[in-house]
């Protein structure tokens, strides 16, 4: 199995991971030439996907899905909130699926599973992606960690964490007061230490990559993101991944 980033932070959002011949993206935050541009990039042509999944209805993650979607013919799956969320935004989509946010979806050579998270969405999850030898967890826009969220990415192989803010840099940048509460709020995004307190509280003994994600670029920096995360796993900071705005990472394999 192996995974990659076309991009990530509040301009767009989307990740491959594929096994064997089945390759699905997550979320679609990119409009339609950019994602097909960040695809090429990967040498990943948009016809061999077979799915997309969403992770919830926010622009950021959903900006190219209908338009992506229909043009390539690529079924979309989704939690039936974030479908009643988007609503008549899904009409050019052939094949749609919906699923309730604790589901395990069977496509190909992969599990897709889903994983609620307290954000500030209808019905939003995450998702840990399997194919049957190694865990991929995305964990991205969630405003706290959970008892069930940490149980089930527990022992995973490899982590993709919501580093989206230094809580300093936000309190203290120029963000509008209640803008600031709703990023920093328990329905919004995981700040570094947050962050690092959640992968301080799971079993990392298996895990072969992590990847800070979703950074803000007005309100975070790669260099604290990845001390925040180094200091939990004894480790150098430049062994922690960086999903960067525009480039995202390259494929990494378990």
């Amino acid at each position: 199995m192996r995974f990659a980033s076309l991009g990530s932070g509040s301009k767009g959002n989307a990740l491959l991971v594929e096994a064997g011949n089945t390759c699905v993206m997550i979320d679609c935050g990119f409009g339609l030439y950019d994602t097909v541009r960040r695809l090429q990039r990967l040498a990943v042509e948009p016809e061999c996907l077979a799915a997309v999944f969403i992770t919830h209805e926010h622009t950021d993650h959903v900006r190219g899905v209908a338009t992506f979607a229909a043009k390539f013919r690529i079924p979309v799956w989704m939690s039936y909130g974030t479908q009643t969320a988007l609503n008549d935004k899904l009409e050019k989509l052939d094949t749609l699926h919906t699923f309730d946010s604790h589901a395990t979806i069977n496509l190909g050579d992969l599990q897709v599973q889903a994983l609620p998270v307290p954000h500030d969405a209808r019905e939003p999850v995450q998702f840990i992606v399997s194919d049957g030898a190694h865990r991929l967890v995305t964990l991205t826009d969630i405003g706290a960690s959970t008892t069930h969220i940490e149980a089930q990415i527990s022992g995973c192989d490899a982590l993709v964490l919501e580093c989206n803010h230094d809580l300093d840099l936000l309190l203290n940048g120029p963000y509008p007061y209640s803008l600031k509460q709703r990023i920093s709020g328990r329905l919004g995004h995981l700040h570094n230490e947050a962050a690092a307190a959640l992968l301080a509280a799971i079993d990392g003994s298996s895990l072969q990559h992590v990847i800070a994600a979703h950074l803000s670029q007005q309100n975070n920096h790669p260099d604290k993101a990845r001390a925040a995360l180094a200091q939990v796993l004894n480790c150098t900071p430049d062994w922690i991944g960086i999903a960067d705005q525009d480039e995202g990472f390259g494929w990494r394999d378990l």
